[in-house]
């Protein structure tokens, strides 16, 4: 009998990736949604919609009932050990019997950012559940780049605080097939298991606008700026100032070299190598402006 696992943070990055890595599996799968209007991607993606909020733990049985194993994540915000302490209490009650947690590279109680402290507390609750339980924490998502991507197609520039910083830097779909590669093992193969997970190559931004160029075809120039500068664009567009307090620590650890790290995790994970950022940009250059046909497949 196949196995059902519940994806939280359906409509998400990450998880709308892990839920196409699971399309064809062996899995039944169900999708927490906590916007019902934005329920049609995961239904496209064969996942069975439950309504919830793991702000609000009375909305989580439903969802929860007949579940083996729980994918777990959580928002960025104050209330992320909240959620996920709600998640784990829903899936104790449910008898769910392995969680696979998305946790953040470097998460630990020192960590030079809030983000990874707050992630920290929710690991240490995760690996105390009494569940069979996995932790990843992967680095800066390569995805990141395309919240730049309508400046770099007007443009040819894009702007960001991280000055000279060098990042491990991961493709999205990478963390997503790797989280797809755990939930179909055996519960007992990666129990008790916490990886980090990153690109093949630690990456300063100057070397991203080259490996753009060569996709795009046209010139593409990195824009160091300042921390209050980054600040004032973010919060022009809505960003809350909690995210954008968290997006700026961040940015100042990885200028100290915090973020100047490899592992080769996804590698042992998928047999193969991770996603470079020159795949990474000739897989989106429709989206940064690309003046050079892209080849069909």
């Amino acid at each position: 009998m196949s196995r059902t696992v519940l994806i939280t943070g359906a409509t998400g990055t990450v998880s709308t990736a892990l839920l196409d890595a699971l399309r064809g599996a062996d899995v039944a799968l169900r999708a927490l949604v906590r916007d019902e209007s934005k329920a049609d991607g995961p239904l496209e993606r064969n996942a069975e919609v439950f309504i919830g909020d793991l702000d609000d733990p009375r909305s989580l049985p439903p969802a929860f009932a007949g579940v083996q194993d729980l994918w777990l994540l959580t928002p960025n915000s104050p209330r992320a050990p909240e959620n996920n302490m709600n998640a784990l209490w829903a899936a104790r009650r449910a008898g769910v019997e392995r969680v696979v947690r998305l946790s953040v590279v470097g998460a630990a109680h020192d960590a030079p950012n809030r983000s990874g402290r707050l992630h920290a507390l929710s690991d240490a609750e995760t690996e105390r559940s009494g569940l069979r339980w996995t932790i990843l924490r992967p680095h800066w998502f390569m995805q990141n780049l395309l919240n730049e991507a309508a400046d770099l197609a007007a443009t040819g520039t894009f702007a960001t605080n991280l000055a000279s910083a060098r990042i491990g830097m991961i493709d999205v779909r990478d963390i997503a097939e790797c989280a797809a590669r755990v939930l179909l093992d055996d519960p007992d193969r990666h129990h008790g298991q916490t990886y980090t997970l990153t690109g093949p190559r630690s990456l300063g931004l100057d070397e991203v606008a080259g490996e753009m160029s060569l996709a795009l075809g046209r010139s593409v120039t990195y824009l160091p700026v300042s921390d209050d500068a980054k600040r004032e664009t973010l919060l022009g567009y809505g960003v809350p100032a909690w995210i954008v307090d968290m997006l700026e620590e961040y940015a100042q650890a990885y200028v100290t070299g915090w973020g100047d790290l490899t592992t080769d995790t996804v590698a042992g994970l998928l047999g193969r190598a991770p996603r470079d950022i020159a795949d990474f940009a000739r897989d989106h250059a429709a989206a940064f402006g690309s003046r050079t046909p892209l080849p069909s497949v």
